[in-house]
């Protein structure tokens, strides 16, 4: 077979003088021999590795507000630092999953395996020139990089490939601004764009002078290269960004306001509560519905859920705490839209427990069990009691399953689809929620019928008896709780 009959990503790896020179530039190695112990051959190391099944049926068009970019027929491409081969594909199948998800048609992917991303191109310059070519093999118009890239990365790749490059964090925030319904998550998104679009506005260099005058020696006030015409494009519009992000800040803080009075007020009635987090599409929503019925948006996509739902459940026992659903996390997250929903996410570190939900079914569930903790730990959540909740186990491999609860000592499978466990998964999230302090008896009149109500909801009602002169409790309750019930105590009487 001549080389011309070969598929074209064939002859790209069997041109060993061109395959040669692109490790030279882009792969460093200290050996001359052709293999490093039992790793890839050179060329194979150097090349563009295709990952197969990312294409997508999606053509819904989405724009990303802040650089007016159309997502329609992408192409993806990783960096491959450390792990396994397996690990970086189910990376790049995440982000194919991203795309989808705002509405992309992924017509292939491709991974480079390298020790770190190039600082000018993120994937070395001969790399990029052989995306420029998979880029007109699939007529695409839009490249997507597995990472967050700096803004000369972004205009460097841009200019050899020739169609628009959004990175990941791009692309994360492109669909919370599609998903965010209420004012604040929207508000929240809007800032978080904003943080990203300030560093990244096109046009320094490119025939725009810059903000000159004042602070030369001398009483003219000024001096050598220190004169210009003030304020450019650029610079306003920089300086308008900056004034509608502290306008936002100050928004989501008055929104803000009333989440936390509604907050206090559950402390103050000492009802407990529980935080549901998560990966992305892990099934938090469902579980929200079969604990408490709230009938919260269910979706097979990423990010369904952004805006926190707080409902109230009740243990097996009777006791009342409240249930919050929040937003869904993904590997390497925004630190902007970490900032940005650190309101919403103090739910998390509010709470008295933590379901951390994951996904059974998942290829790599260890990978998003320790993604959702950094940010746990980023929002000030790592001492709260945590449950791992595996859901999805109807779906998931049994050997697979059995690996993490041996991991996590702290772990249970359900289902949310089907029940499978829930009654347990009640139980334990019974015995893990704060016991009121104060224990006692006390025979409370029928005429004080709301207070024995408030026993039921805010204490534990360990036995409960109707007598002629009124309701014979023995219960825990809290402090304030306990001072309202002490005329009705055996002493007091």
């Amino acid at each position: 077979m001549t080389s011309s009959s070969l598929p074209q990503d064939q002859q790209r790896r069997d041109a060993a003088p061109r395959a040669d020179a692109l490790m030279d530039e882009d792969v460093a190695f200290d050996g001359a021999d052709e293999r490093d112990g039992d790793q890839f051959d050179r060329e194979e190391r150097a090349a563009l590795r295709r990952v197969a099944g990312l294409s997508t049926e999606l053509e819904d068009v989405s724009e990303v507000e802040y650089r007016q970019l159309r997502l329609e027929r992408v192409v993806l491409v990783g960096v491959w630092t450390s792990g396994t081969a397996a690990e970086a594909e189910n990376s790049l199948a995440e982000l194919a999953a991203l795309a989808e998800t705002a509405g992309a048609l992924v017509l292939d992917g491709v991974i480079q395996r390298r020790d770190k991303p190039d600082p000018a191109t993120y994937i070395g310059s001969g790399k990029a020139l052989e995306l420029r070519d998979i880029v007109l093999e699939t007529a695409a118009d839009t490249v997507v990089c597995d990472g967050e890239l700096s803004p000369g990365q972004l205009i460097h790749l841009e200019d050899v490939v020739k169609v628009k490059v959004v990175d990941r964090t791009a692309l994360i925030l492109d669909i919370f601004a599609q998903h965010a319904k209420s004012r604040e998550g929207k508000a929240q998104v809007a800032l978080a764009q904003m943080q990203y679009m300030l560093p990244r506005l096109r046009g320094w260099g490119q025939s725009l002078s810059r903000q000159m005058g004042g602070g030369g020696s001398g009483s003219s006030g000024g001096g050598m290269a220190t004169r210009g015409p003030g304020e450019t494009k650029i610079e306003t519009d920089r300086r308008r960004i900056r004034e509608k992000m502290a306008k936002m800040r100050r928004e989501i803080a008055e929104m803000k306001t009333s989440r936390d009075v509604q907050r206090q007020d559950r402390k103050r009635y000492k009802v407990p509560s529980v935080a549901i987090a998560g990966y992305t599409n892990a099934g938090k929503s469902s579980l929200l519905n079969q604990l408490t019925g709230a009938g919260v948006l269910v979706e097979n996509a990423l990010f369904a859920t952004l805006d926190p739902t707080v409902r109230k459940a009740q243990t097996p026992s009777g006791r009342v705490y409240t249930l919050a659903d929040t937003v869904g996390f993904v590997r390497h997250l925004p630190h902007h839209l970490v900032e940005a929903f650190r309101s919403t996410m103090e739910e998390v570190a509010d709470a008295d427990l933590i379901l951390h939900v994951v996904d059974g079914a998942h290829p790599a569930p260890q990978e998003q069990l320790a993604a959702v903790r950094e940010v746990i730990r980023d929002v000030g959540a790592q001492d709260v009691p945590e449950i791992v909740v595996v859901n999805k186990a109807d779906a998931a491999d049994e050997l697979t399953l059995q690996r993490l609860l041996r991991a996590e000592k702290r772990a249970i499978t359900v289902s949310a689809r089907t029940g499978q466990g829930l009654e347990q998964l009640l139980a334990w999230i019974d015995s893990e929620l704060p016991r009121p302090a104060v224990e006692l008896e006390a025979l409370v009149p029928y005429t004080e019928g709301a207070l024995v109500s408030r026993v039921h909801a805010e204490g534990e009602v360990l036995q409960e008896e109707h007598t002629p002169e009124g309701t014979r409790l023995r219960a825990q309750v809290h402090h304030e709780l306990a001072a309202l019930l002490a005329p009705f105590t055996p002493a007091r009487r």
